[in-house]
C-alpha cells in the first residue's frame, strides 16, 4: 500500500499538526486582546488588529477584516468577547472563499491538456526543488506518468538536487550542464514528455536574483519556449513561498506576480512557524488562490489547500 493510501483523518491530523505553533500563537495572543472585556469595543478592536498583524496576516488584510467585525458589532449593538473566535472564524472563511474560487481536486490535472506544463517559480531556500519532487510523486501515485525539467541551470547543485528527487520518486528528469540556456532545457523537457505522451511535466527554474530585470526576462523566455512545443503551455505557473519567512514572502509574491502570470500558490514549512496567518494575507491581497501547503519533510506532507479543512486546523476543530 502506498503512502498516500492514508485516510482522509491521517491527511487532518498531520494538517492539525503542521499547523499547530501558528493555532497555539494566534489564539494566545486572543486571550491577551480580550482579557478583563466582556464585549468587543474598541480597545478589543485594536488589540485585535495587533494581534492580527503580529501573526502576519499582513496590514491590509488586517483592516479588511477588522472593518467587518466593526460593521458586525455595529448591526448587532452587543458582540460579547465570546463570540470573538466564532466571528473571525466567518470573517477568515468568507476571504478565503472569496479568492480561492475552487480547491482542487486532490493532485490531479486537466485531462485534456497532454502534457500538462507546470512552471515552478521561486527564490532559492523556499523548498521549491522539494516541493517539485512531492509533486512528482503525489502526480505518480495516482496513476500519472510525470517528467521533470531541471532548467535551474544557474545553481550550483540545483540540477543534481532535482536529479536525486527524479531517482527518489522513479520520474525521468531532463536536464543539461550547469550553465546551458534554461529555455534550452525547458524545450526539451516539454518535448520528451509530448513525445513519450506523459500526463505531466515539470519544470524547475532558477530562483536567485528574485528582484532583477533579466531572470524575469528569462522566464519569460522559457514560457515563449514551451509555448511552442505546447501552445497553451505553461498551464500552471506555481509560485513557491516559505511561510516561515512571514512578510518577506509578500514580497517576493510582489516581485513574480508583477514579472510573470503566477497561477497558483504552494506555502511552504508551515509546521515550523507560528506565521501561518501568511496564508490568508496572500490568499487575499495577490487573488491567486492556494493550491498545496507544504506540512513537513515527509512526501504524504505535501497536502492540498482545502479551505474549509484549513480553517477547521486553524481554529482547533
Amino acid at each position: 500500500m502506498g503512502l498516500f493510501n492514508r485516510s482522509s483523518k491521517g491527511k487532518k491530523d498531520v494538517l492539525d499538526k503542521g499547523l499547530e505553533k501558528t493555532k497555539v500563537s494566534f489564539f494566545s495572543k486572543i486571550t491577551r486582546a480580550v482579557a478583563g472585556k466582556s464585549k468587543v469595543d474598541d480597545d478589543v478592536l485594536d488589540n485585535l488588529e495587533e494581534v492580527l498583524v503580529s501573526s502576519d496576516v499582513g496590514v491590509d488584510t488586517t483592516l479588511k477584516i477588522i472593518e467587518r467585525i466593526e460593521a458586525r458589532v455595529a448591526r448587532d449593538k452587543y458582540v460579547g468577547t465570546d463570540e470573538l473566535n466564532s466571528i473571525l472564524r466567518d470573517e477568515i472563511t468568507f476571504m478565503l472563499t472569496e479568492n480561492q474560487s475552487t480547491d482542487v481536486e486532490d493532485f490531479t490535472v486537466a485531462g485534456d491538456k497532454k502534457p500538462y506544463v507546470i512552471m515552478v517559480v521561486g527564490v532559492n531556500g523556499v523548498g521549491k526543488t522539494t516541493t517539485i519532487g512531492k509533486l512528482a510523486y503525489q502526480f505518480k501515485q495516482n496513476g500519472m506518468s510525470v517528467y521533470l525539467g531541471a532548467a535551474d541551470t544557474f545553481r550550483a547543485a540545483a540540477v543534481e538536487q532535482l536529479d536525486i528527487w527524479g531517482q527518489r520518486v522513479g520520474v525521468p528528469v531532463v536536464k543539461q550542464k550547469m550553465g546551458s540556456d534554461p529555455a534550452s532545457v525547458a524545450f526539451d523537457a516539454v518535448s520528451s514528455a509530448k513525445a513519450h505522451n506523459a500526463d505531466v511535466v515539470i519544470i524547475d527554474t532558477a530562483g536567485r536574483l528574485h528582484n532583477k530585470v533579466n531572470l524575469m526576462n528569462e522566464l519569460t523566455k522559457i514560457k515563449n519556449v514551451m509555448g511552442k512545443i505546447v501552445p497553451d503551455a505553461p498551464h500552471e505557473v506555481l509560485l513557491i513561498l516559505d511561510g516561515s519567512t512571514g512578510q518577506n514572502a509578500f514580497e517576493q509574491a510582489k516581485q513574480f506576480t508583477a514579472a510573470t502570470e503566477v497561477t497558483g500558490l504552494v506555502i511552504t514549512k508551515l509546521d515550523g512557524t507560528a506565521k501561518g496567518g501568511v496564508v490568508l494575507g496572500i490568499s487575499d491581497q495577490f487573488k491567486i488562490p492556494v493550491r498545496y501547503i507544504g506540512l513537513g519533510e515527509q512526501m504524504e506532507d505535501l497536502q492540498v489547500f482545502r479551505r474549509k479543512e484549513f480553517v477547521d486546523s486553524l481554529f482547533g476543530e
